[in-house]
């Protein structure tokens, strides 16, 4: 491909992160994106696992359309999406009450499940499985995985479980201490939230005094 190239690839501490170019058309960007892992980087293909963040920059790309930049992705070998953000504004408005996502599923090891606004997941999160949200995610089962709510940085994120023994919790910029170090042990429904830009853990029972407004189920 001669003319300008409209996708980087950055080794980070993380992974490999893609910086995705904002001004070209998408069709453009899927068949660069195509090209590039199908041609010009079959070396990543091979060992290990290798997590790859995407950033949009200032495109506001719908969910279909992280799907498929995601479905490309995953395609290819070894790769694992980890996270698909955007620097719109109008990406972090979007995340609320009113996008929520319903799946009844097992995430497990080596799977991650991205989400543009809330999501309730109904089954497990087993070790090596990761959500990732802009809103808040509700688990209904187990989560032994990991999981980041508020990714474009919504601080008033939370993350709710049935049973709440994850690797990791993050929830905008914030990182979870290790878990020893706050897993109460209690069987009850718990969620974590940030307070003072710390990570909290409380029952269930009491979110109502920091969302007064949590998530509703239309047509259920």
């Amino acid at each position: 491909m001669t003319e300008k190239q409209h996708i980087m690839i950055k080794g980070v501490k993380e992974g490999l992160l893609f910086l995705l170019d904002d001004q070209c058309t998408f069709e453009a960007l899927l068949a660069e994106l195509q090209y590039k892992l199908e041609k010009t980087h079959q070396q990543l293909l091979t060992g290990p696992l290798v997590h790859i963040h995407v950033k949009l920059g200032a495109r506001s790309a719908t969910d279909e359309q992280k799907e498929q930049i995601a479905a490309i992705i995953r395609s290819q070998g070894n790769l694992m999406i980890s996270s698909i953000e955007s620097d719109t504004p109008s990406a972090q408005a979007s995340a609320g009450p009113n996008n929520l996502q319903i799946i009844t599923s097992i995430i497990r090891s080596g799977q991650t499940l991205t989400h543009d606004g809330d999501l309730l997941l109904i089954g497990d999160v087993n070790p090596g499985g990761t959500l990732l949200c802009t809103g808040d995610i509700y688990v209904m089962g187990a989560l032994r995985g990991m999981a980041h709510a508020g990714m474009n940085g919504r601080h008033d994120a939370v993350i709710a479980t049935s049973l709440m023994r994850p690797t990791q919790l993050r929830i905008a910029d914030v990182v979870s201490r290790p878990p020893e170090e706050w897993i109460s042990g209690d069987a009850a429904m718990e969620f974590a939230y940030l307070e003072e830009g710390q990570m909290q853990i409380d029952k269930l029972s009491q979110l109502f005094r920091i969302r007064h407004n949590p998530i509703t189920f239309k047509g259920v």
